[in-house]
């Protein structure tokens, strides 16, 4: 998968570097921003079985 990446963007190395990094800023953010906050209500870490 990072092959197909590397050789779908465009330029030179230095370019292509650049780029992946952007992409990879861009995906992190997303899961950030967008997937885990809709995501972590649905996870049961807030259900506490233990009684007093």
């Amino acid at each position: 998968m990072y092959g197909w990446i590397w050789r779908h963007l465009p330029g030179n190395t230095a370019s292509r570097a650049a780029l992946a990094l952007v992409l990879v800023l861009a995906v992190v953010a997303l899961l950030l921003f967008v997937v885990f906050p809709w995501v972590e209500p649905r996870l049961p870490f807030n259900d506490v079985t233990v009684d007093q």
